[in-house]
């Protein structure tokens, strides 16, 4: 990687930084922290290890193929949550080397990650997948069922959940985000919740402004990519 690179990659993230302490300091609490992702989604192993250096460890993986040809090549630093579409069948390729699944959006997925999380002794932290916005196009369970899959999942042995995700629709993202808090909300006592994942390259800040803990940052950081 040049050095050219690099120095944009830093510029990028300085920038990130200015723009999420701005919005702490006006919308949310003295204390409040909200953590920045790098999601790697075709982005070389080489160009996603330069973040270590700057302060970043958490790293947030859409495939799991992909993840598969990349994961021996990330620094040892690296922190990897699971982000995207996950099937059953495939959990079993990161059940050791993720320290979460973020994208949890049905009973059975949850109690296949139960299940390998048991046989290989470890508790896999979760976070639930919401489509807030009720779109066709996304993942995720919907609002109205929640309360129900939560009941469910907190009954399995070797998962520990630890809050809820989400992609809002593009258009009135305000809105979406302001459900989405309320919809944590509702739910963070009852299931000791203290991770909200939410907010992209373009809606990060506001998602700062309506609690995120976790924004989940690619082009933003990385700049355009050639998605495959």
């Amino acid at each position: 990687m040049d050095n050219n690179s690099f120095e944009v990659i830093r510029e990028n993230l300085r920038v990130i930084r200015e723009n999420i302490g701005e919005a702490l300091g006006k919308y949310r609490s003295s204390g409040d922290n909200t953590d920045i992702m790098a999601v790697t989604k075709t982005v070389p192993a080489e160009t996603v290890n330069c973040v270590f250096d700057l302060g970043l460890s958490l790293l947030g993986e859409n495939r799991v193929q992909e993840y598969q040809s990349k994961a021996e090549l990330y620094d040892k630093r690296a922190d990897v949550h699971f982000i995207g579409h996950l099937q059953t069948n495939k959990v079993k390729y990161i059940i050791n080397s993720m320290s979460m699944i973020q994208s949890v959006d049905s009973f059975k997925l949850a109690q296949e990650i139960s299940r390998l999380a048991v046989g290989n002794n470890k508790v896999m932290d979760i976070l639930c997948e919401v489509n807030i916005g009720g779109e066709e196009s996304k993942n995720g369970i919907s609002p109205d069922e929640l309360g129900g899959l939560l009941q469910q999942i907190s009954s399995l042995e070797g998962v520990r959940i630890k809050g809820l995700m989400t992609i809002p629709p593009p258009a009135d993202s305000d809105i979406y985000l302001g459900r989405m808090q309320e919809l944590y909300n509702r739910f963070r006592d009852e299931y000791s919740m203290d991770t909200l994942s939410m907010g992209m390259t373009h809606d990060y800040v506001q998602a700062v402004k309506y609690g995120s803990t976790i924004v989940r940052i690619g082009t933003g950081l990385f700049g355009a990519r050639n998605y495959k």
